[in-house]
């Protein structure tokens, strides 16, 4: 994993990836959730419960609305790429790395992701 010092780099968050040039962030939603959270990394997603329903695209919208308010990035910047109709979706971000990895940290308690040991 690539480093400078001790900041974690994109390559430290399995649900992180660069698609030529875009950022794109692998989610596993679970709606129908009382409120709308990161709830932790899940199978090299970052899991996100939705408060909204399944139907109609509501849960698309909010999960596209809600993480560009938590970046601070306006909706156009954010563009659900795949998984319209599936609990995992892939995400086009367009955010520096540095700061969607600084947001995940803030969300996950500060913690990055645990690594296998070197072989």
């Amino acid at each position: 994993m690539t480093r400078q010092g001790n900041t974690p780099t994109g390559a430290d968050w399995p649900c992180l990836s660069m698609h030529g040039d875009a950022l794109w962030l692998a989610v596993s939603v679970s709606p129908n959730a009382r409120r709308t959270h990161v709830d932790g990394l899940h199978d090299g997603a970052l899991r996100v419960r939705l408060a909204a329903p399944p139907v109609d695209g509501k849960a698309n919208e909010l999960l596209v609305a809600w993480i560009a308010a938590e970046l601070g990035l306006p909706r156009r910047a954010v563009r659900l790429v795949r998984g319209e109709a599936s609990r995992r979706k892939w995400l086009a971000i367009d955010a520096s790395q540095a700061g969607l990895v600084q947001w995940l940290q803030a969300r996950l308690g500060g913690s990055e992701p645990s690594s296998p040991p070197p072989a």
